[in-house]
């Protein structure tokens, strides 16, 4: 794995959810066995409801000049998703 960020996404019963996206490192394929791991890594480790309940694996994260992950722009990508398919 490479990077990895975790975000609130909208959901019709919470409002929202916990989500993690994930940068895979060159030779890794992004599978639901591997989204499973994840998970259940995190749930060892963290209050259950502190676990992203999804993962989404993607090329590359959005970063700001000083390489810091820009995780407002990662929000508003699945917030904009998220009305344009409820609309």
């Amino acid at each position: 794995m490479g990077d990895a960020a975790t975000i609130g996404v909208p959901h019709a019963e919470w409002g929202e959810e916990v989500k993690a996206v994930v940068e895979l490192q060159p030779g890794v394929a992004p599978s639901e066995e591997l989204a499973a791991e994840l998970i259940e890594h995190c749930r060892n480790g963290l209050a259950h409801f502190k676990c992203p309940r999804s993962v989404d694996f993607v090329d590359q994260l959005p970063r700001q000049d000083n390489g810091k992950i820009y995780k407002r722009v990662l929000r508003d990508r699945y917030r904009a998703a998220m009305s344009a398919a409820g609309d």
